[in-house]
């Protein structure tokens, strides 16, 4: 019968674990003398400055290919999205429900647009936008003329949206049963709405339910025009001043002053027709006054 290993108490286990440290004997640390670790430390310092130069020169080449006014692929943006203002939703779709008599429910309606438009305020604008574009004609720009090497962007201000601007009625409407709601077509760069600009895009809002509540529709600008001269959009980069050009649709709601309503921007290369992006090239809201 083989002999018991003799067990070893904790202090021979730590005087052991000393002597694999520190072997005085043949002047070793951790089982290699200093010589070899320097050689293995020299070696380990060379591979990791190697992969870290191999990584840095892989992602200045990256760079270096980039575009920094334009991302080099737009697949899944061929055509851009479209959304209303309020912008108060539901649980699946956007309500935009009021009370006249409630001056909490239709100052909420007011105050979201008047945050909304703070951009396009007509002081500010004329401020960093002072470029007099040319109306009726894409804004094409092939240098950098602007200050800071950037792009002239065409100002739109607050005013131009009329009787709803807020500025002759501030609650928009929404004290009464003529709410305003604004429509905004998201940014695309190099995106231009059609090969000609006699053709511009235009807001256009049908009725798809309740037809009988919605006496009028008035669109501000004129006719629901997006000018051609806010396009193209250049990028951020390229033109940080730049702001949306925007539609503004006023309702004159009767009966019982609800309503389905689609809002979408007709242009020859805006599709509205993806049942995979109910937002693409249109927006559909829901619009009601209560009392």
């Amino acid at each position: 019968m083989a002999a018991l290993k003799e067990k070893r108490t904790c202090g021979q286990r730590c005087e052991d674990f000393g002597h694999f440290v520190w072997n005085s004997d043949n002047g070793t640390f951790m089982g290699r003398t200093p010589e070899k670790w320097v050689y293995i430390s020299l070696y380990y310092v060379a591979f990791y400055v190697v992969m870290t130069s191999l990584f840095s020169l892989a992602i200045w080449v990256l760079m270096y290919t980039l575009d920094p006014y334009a991302p080099d692929y737009q697949d899944r943006l061929k055509s851009p999205g479209v959304m209303v203002w309020p912008d108060t939703y539901g649980e699946e779709d956007i309500e935009i429900i009021y009370n006249t008599s409630d001056k909490a429910s239709w100052m909420k309606m007011s105050n979201i647009l008047n945050d909304f438009l703070k951009p396009y305020n007509d002081t500010k604008q004329l401020e960093c936008n002072n470029y007099n574009c040319t109306k009726g004609k894409y804004f094409i720009q092939n240098t950098f003329s602007a200050p800071h090497h950037t792009k002239w962007a065409c100002p739109f201000t607050q005013s131009m949206l009329g009787a709803c601007s807020g500025f002759e009625d501030p609650t928009f409407g929404y004290n009464c049963t003529m709410p305003c709601v604004i429509i905004k077509m998201n940014r695309i760069i190099n995106f231009l709405p059609s090969n000609q600009t006699d053709h511009p895009p235009y807001v256009n809002c049908t009725i798809l339910d309740g037809h009988e509540n919605v006496a009028k529709m008035e669109y501000f600008p004129e006719s629901g025009i997006l000018d051609p001269s806010y396009f193209p959009y250049y990028g951020k980069l390229a033109q940080p001043t730049y702001v949306n050009p925007l539609v503004a649709v006023r309702f004159s709601l009767v009966g019982e002053k609800h309503a389905k309503i689609q809002c979408r921007v007709v242009s020859k290369k805006i599709s509205y027709e993806n049942y995979y992006d109910p937002y693409e090239g249109k927006v559909t809201f829901y619009l009601k006054a209560l009392k």
